[in-house]
């Protein structure tokens, strides 16, 4: 016979911890934990590096290849001034997509107190994640890298080096945006210029432009 009490699940069936009853990390990890968020994750850390290298070198190219060198001052102030400005937007979206809580659900929360404080109606399904040990809320998963059960997860992106989840999907949405549109804009620009260079003189395009070899 059915209890009338609520139904608790999890995979492994893990009892609730009690009140006086520790959780493998310590009080002041959880503390440092809420307070800096950031992934130690040697991948991720690698390919945040590389996202940033590869935008930088993008504005470079950009800058000093194609916009300095033209002769038309005001077609390179408006494209400089416009691609720095959302190269910019498009690091700072990454940095806030990287440091910031996707939502974690905190280690640990699945006890008898915290239980009693949620006023769970009878018959009510909740479901407790057996490795991180938390009451896991509906859309929530746990992400095997980050250690943690993050509220509507999205994906684990290495290039953010973070999860997206539903604090910090909007930055990883316009990080996306930002990236796509300098993308758009270096692609114009590099058509701009090659047509500019086969109209004109190559060795007179750019001063990073190869020499010209003679017979």
């Amino acid at each position: 016979m059915q209890s009338s009490g609520h139904r608790f699940r999890d995979i492994e069936h893990h009892p609730l911890l009690a009140e006086n009853d520790s959780y493998d990390s310590s009080s002041s990890e959880a503390d440092m934990a809420d307070r800096v968020w950031f992934i130690r994750d040697g991948c991720g850390m690698v390919c945040a590096v590389m996202t940033w290298f590869l935008v930088v070198y993008a504005d470079f190219v950009v800058t000093f290849v194609m916009l300095l060198p033209s002769k038309d001052f005001w077609y390179s102030v408006i494209n400089g001034v416009l691609f720095n400005c959302l190269a910019v937007l498009a690091l700072s979206s990454h940095l806030r997509t990287m440091l910031t809580d996707p939502g974690a659900v905190p280690k640990g929360n699945a006890t008898k107190e915290y239980m009693e404080s949620l006023q769970l109606k009878p018959g009510e399904v909740i479901y407790k994640c057996p490795k991180c040990c938390s009451i896991k809320p509906e859309r929530a998963h746990h992400c095997s890298i980050c250690k943690r059960c993050i509220r509507k997860m999205d994906h684990h992106c290495p290039w953010v080096n973070n999860c997206v989840g539903e604090k910090n999907q909007r930055f990883f949405v316009l990080f996306t945006m930002y990236i796509a549109l300098i993308s758009a804009h270096a692609l114009i620009l590099c058509g701009f210029q090659f047509f500019s260079c086969v109209r004109g003189q190559w060795t007179e395009c750019s001063d990073f432009s190869p020499p010209v070899t003679g017979d």
